[in-house]
């Protein structure tokens, strides 16, 4: 069976996680099913990041150290001095830049706990920022999420079923942070329109798939593009196909004032498009240049 490594939060979602996947009741979604398969401490490891955002995150660390015990799992943790100050994409990138390093020790898929209500969440927030349509493509990385179809309120009702112990997170709280705000706005949304959001994040996924080859087959490996290409280029097509050409670095406002400047900039100009990422002109051509 491959192996998994399981962020632990200490909240309930990734309580309810780990208890499921300990009993089997998920194992289908994160490895191929045989009669014989079951989840062994040699096959689990329970990760989890200390973020140093909150005094008491180390409470957190112990808790989830002793849920590792409890299972009879491996158990990994860090600890970073971020700060209460920290933004939400610093801490998610730090977390994320662990729980990578020890799947990549142990060569294990990572999985964590977001549900169908945090897609929601992601897809609003994503939109709100003016992502376009990739807003509703989110979470489709090669981490693995088995909860995506569960709902918070049936999480919570596991968890109370079961009679499971976990911690709260106080900065949920906090309207410091604009996924608390989208969250309050979106926990009385109608079931129907939550349930329209998830089917157009399904095809959405499949969508991008499908438009990342095509956008492969017309461009090169190469560093430097053809002017003119993209002049005559719609604005959503350029768009696509430069955000491919530099590596995702750029949003998407920014991908929009790069094709435009790639459309009129002088010969000798060079263009910098935020993100790490320069364009240098020529009258026929630009090279893309990514800074690190």
């Amino acid at each position: 069976m491959d192996k998994h490594v399981l962020a632990v939060s200490g909240g309930v979602d990734s309580v309810v996680l780990l208890d499921m996947l300990c009993n089997g009741e998920l194992l289908c979604k994160v490895t191929p099913c045989k009669t014989d398969s079951k989840v062994t401490p040699w096959n689990l490891v329970v990760a989890h990041f200390d973020h140093g955002i909150r005094e008491d995150s180390t409470e957190d660390a112990e808790f989830v150290k002793g849920l590792a015990e409890k299972y009879g799992l491996q158990f990994e943790t860090k600890r970073e001095e971020l700060g209460p100050g920290t933004s939400e994409e610093k801490a998610r990138d730090r977390r994320y830049e662990f729980l990578r390093s020890v799947a990549k020790r142990y060569d294990a898929k990572l999985v964590t706990a977001h549900h169908s209500d945090d897609v929601v969440e992601t897809i609003l927030i994503n939109l709100s920022r003016g992502t376009g349509w990739r807003g509703l493509a989110v979470l489709d990385s090669d981490v693995l999420r088995p909860l995506t179809d569960m709902p918070k309120a049936e999480i919570l009702e596991y968890a109370k079923k079961h009679r499971l112990k976990w911690r709260e997170d106080s900065t949920n709280a906090s309207d410091d942070y604009l996924r608390n705000r989208i969250r309050r706005q979106t926990i009385n949304l109608d079931d129907d329109i939550k349930r329209q959001l998830l089917g157009l994040w399904e095809t959405q996924k499949s969508l991008k798939l499908l438009i990342d080859d095509e956008v492969k087959i017309l461009t090169s490996e190469c560093p430097t593009y053809s002017r003119y290409f993209f002049t005559h280029l719609d604005n959503i097509t350029g768009i696509e196909i430069l955000r491919h050409v530099v590596d995702a670095r750029l949003t998407h406002p920014q991908l929009n004032k790069a094709l435009h400047a790639i459309k009129t900039s002088l010969p000798g100009k060079v263009f910098q498009a935020g993100g790490g990422v320069n364009l240098n002109f020529t009258s026929r051509n630009f090279t893309v240049e990514l800074l690190k």
